[in-house]
């Protein structure tokens, strides 16, 4: 008679054998993907962190090199704001390309 403890003597390994499949089966569809997406969650933020922080920084050191650039021609006070002119004229045409580039979202 299987499963009668008594008459099987293989009965307490095959029982722990499908209590660790079904603990290890229940473990995959649920513990994993949670893990694999908290995994994305913070990988995720922590790219958008570090991309924020690097263009930002890449900003400041255009703006910088710019004005050092300018100041080879004019004086400093000038080379500061037609390095923003230059610099805000280059941003907004980049903005404009991409404005064309997004899909309406209309039907």
């Amino acid at each position: 008679m299987p499963g009668n403890p008594l008459t099987d003597p293989n009965w307490a390994a095959d029982l722990t054998d499908q209590i660790t499949t079904a603990v290890g089966n229940v473990r995959d569809k649920t513990t994993n993907n949670a893990i694999k997406i908290v995994r994305g969650v913070v990988f995720g933020l922590l790219g958008v962190l570090l991309g924020t922080t690097a263009i930002v920084l890449l900003l400041i050191i255009l703006t910088r090199g710019l004005q050092s650039l300018l100041d080879i021609w004019l004086d400093w006070d000038k080379s500061v704001w037609v390095s923003y002119f230059i610099l805000g004229g280059i941003m907004t045409i980049v903005g404009w390309l991409l404005m064309l580039k997004r899909h309406s979202t209309e039907a």
